[in-house]
């Protein structure tokens, strides 16, 4: 009888390497990311090793000694890989992998592995690919054989096309037509945003650092169903839901990708189209774990973030979530929101305050308009009750009289 054999795909086992150049970079709690990093991306950490030193090698990464101990950390852990917890140049990879004799991988590297594995949708696929090319076109190197040249015989002497070059050619190539077809899902977007504006609709993107529960909150707010675990990057394409406050005035919520310290340009550069979603909103609600002792950081992240996308002038809510898991009494505040609400997405607790919050907001964009409607215009009031909060109607001889709040855009519609 022939015995079935199980097949398993075999589990990376990974040495975590990082420089600390000072007290202050706070290289261990990065480390520890890393860690949920290469956990998520289906790795398992089998070591760690870091180096004290005031600046980072531009060679070798880490100096000449700690690689002589990695590489033996490496042979006495039977590890598969080295993950460094900075991007490394195209030289340092080159030189670590010589060194350790095993395969070398930056933070962005997993980053990239870990998005590529997320994406579902085509535009997101677009730009996993467009941001993994961009990586690699940065670090083709021309190694020992692939140097030869290609092809032979008659048709084909002269000085040919290295490997490399057609290489980095194909590269560039598929590149352009990434770029092409992202501009076309832009060109979409834009005009999704547009119609948004047409119907006055108010847009609020969630953001916040990765794993803060960003889908937890869409979840138990709008009844999205998309998915939502405790691991870095668990959704990575955005999702948009309407949720109809107790008023009956309707707002898209937005959920974005998270953010992370160390979040690869290219992937800023590829996710552009995406991140703008909070660029183009009305408001922006900033999720963030108040039971991470890195939260000060994490805030701090965000915050830069949308500096680099040029997201500004908005307003903001700060939602402090996961406060059943908060362990010391210290209220968490962000002094740069404008307002401030702690929750728990996972139980609900104070949804009902963030829900107040947004109708306040509503109410304070909004214009508040008296006026008696003819019975001939009748049907404006109908773009009362779709756009605005309808305060009370009065049917009189002379017409409709109607107190409500509308957006100021939709005031010279109903003058």
């Amino acid at each position: 009888m022939t015995e079935l054999v199980e097949i398993k795909e075999i589990e990376e086992q990974v040495i975590l390497a990082a420089v600390s150049t000072g007290e202050e970079d706070d290289t261990r709690a990065s480390v520890e990311e890393l860690g949920e990093l290469v956990r998520t991306a289906g790795a398992v950490t089998v070591g760690e090793l870091v180096q004290n030193r005031e600046k980072i090698h531009p060679g070798t990464y880490l100096g000449k000694g700690k690689i002589q101990e990695l590489k033996e950390l490496v042979a006495e852990t039977s590890a598969t890989g080295v993950v460094c917890d900075d991007e490394l140049t195209p030289v340092q990879l080159r030189n670590l992998e010589d060194a350790l004799e095993c395969k070398v991988m930056d933070r962005t590297m997993v980053i990239l592995d870990i998005f590529a594995s997320r994406a579902t949708t085509s535009e997101g696929k677009i730009q996993v690919e467009l941001a993994q090319l961009k990586y690699r076109a940065a670090r083709l190197v021309g190694l020992r054989s692939s140097l030869s040249r290609l092809g032979g015989g008659i048709g084909t002497r002269g000085p040919g096309e290295k490997k490399l070059e057609m290489d980095r050619r194909l590269i560039h190539e598929r590149i352009g037509q990434l770029k092409q077809e992202l501009r076309e899902v832009q060109c979409h977007r834009e005009l999704v945003r547009r119609q948004r504006e047409k119907s006055h609709t108010f847009v609020a993107a969630i953001v916040g650092y990765t794993n803060a529960g960003k889908s937890t909150l869409l979840n138990r707010l709008t009844g999205a169903g998309i998915l939502a675990e405790d691991k870095l990057f668990a959704t990575l394409d955005p999702t948009t839901r309407s949720l109809t406050l107790e008023s009956g005035q309707q707002i898209l919520l937005t959920d974005t990708v998270g953010f992370i310290r160390k979040l690869p340009h290219h992937l800023i550069e590829a996710f552009r189209s995406t991140l703008e979603e909070a660029k183009y909103s009305d408001i922006i609600l900033h999720v963030v774990d108040c039971s991470c002792s890195q939260m000060d950081m994490q805030m701090h992240v965000v915050y830069q973030t949308l500096r680099d996308l040029e997201v500004g002038d908005k307003t903001v809510v700060t939602v402090f979530n996961k406060i059943d898991k908060k362990t010391d009494q210290e209220l968490p505040r962000d002094l740069q929101a404008d307002y401030q609400v702690q929750i728990s997405a996972r139980n609900g607790d104070g949804l009902d305050r963030l829900s107040e919050i947004l109708e306040t907001i509503l109410r304070n964009r909004n214009i508040c308009l008296e006026r008696v409607f003819p019975y001939a215009e009748a049907g404006k009031i109908q773009l009362v009750r779709r756009y605005g909060q309808l305060l009370s109607e009065e049917y009189r001889e002379d017409g409709i009289c109607v107190k409500a709040y509308v957006p100021a855009e939709l005031l010279a519609q109903l003058q």
